[in-house]
C-alpha cells in the first residue's frame, strides 16, 4: 500500500512538509521498482533532503501547493528479481534509457545521456550493482562497479 501525506513511516515525521511529501513520492517509486521498505525509506529521505537543498524557494512552494504524491500504476507489478541486475544506459528512439539488465521496459528516459547516466548512476549505487554504458552504436563504452560498497 502505498504511503502518503496522512499515512507515512515514522522516520519521516520530522521532516517538513515538503521535504516528506518528496520523500513519500520518491519511496512509493522506490518500493514499485522492487525495494523493500527497509531499502526504499532512507534513499527516499535522502533523496528529498538532496531536492530541498537544490530546489529553489519558489521550486519548494510549488511541489508543496500543486505536486501531488505520485499514484503509481497498480498494474505494473514490481520485480524483486532485477534489484541484483546491472543499471544500464542505452540509446532508446532517439533518447537516453535507464533500465534493469533484464527488464522488459525502461525505467526512465532522458534528452541527455549525461542525465542518464547521473540517474542510473544514483540507482546503481543504492542497489549495489553494476552500471553499463552504451555507445550511440550499441557497443558497451564503460562499466562501473558498485557490488559491496556502502
Amino acid at each position: 500500500m502505498p504511503w502518503t501525506l496522512d499515512d507515512y513511516p515514522d522516520s519521516m515525521k520530522n521532516l517538513s512538509k515538503v521535504t516528506k511529501k518528496k520523500a513519500i513520492d520518491i519511496a512509493n517509486a522506490l518500493v514499485e521498482d522492487g525495494y523493500k521498505d527497509q531499502q526504499a525509506i532512507p534513499i527516499a529521505i535522502t533523496q528529498a533532503k538532496e531536492w530541498y537543498d537544490k530546489a529553489s524557494e519558489d521550486e519548494r512552494e510549488d511541489y508543496l501547493q500543486h505536486g501531488k504524491v505520485t499514484v503509481h500504476d497498480q498494474k505494473h507489478k514490481s520485480n524483486p528479481a532485477l534489484l541484483d541486475e546491472n543499471e544500464l544506459v542505452l540509446p532508446h528512439d532517439g533518447k537516453w534509457a535507464v533500465q534493469s539488465k533484464k527488464a522488459k521496459r525502461i525505467s526512465k528516459q532522458f534528452d541527455k545521456k549525461a542525465d542518464a547516466i547521473e540517474y542510473a548512476k544514483k540507482v546503481a549505487k543504492n542497489k549495489q550493482t553494476a552500471l553499463e554504458i552504451y555507445k550511440q552504436d550499441g557497443s558497451l563504452e564503460r562499466k562501473y562497479n558498485y557490488r559491496d560498497q556502502k
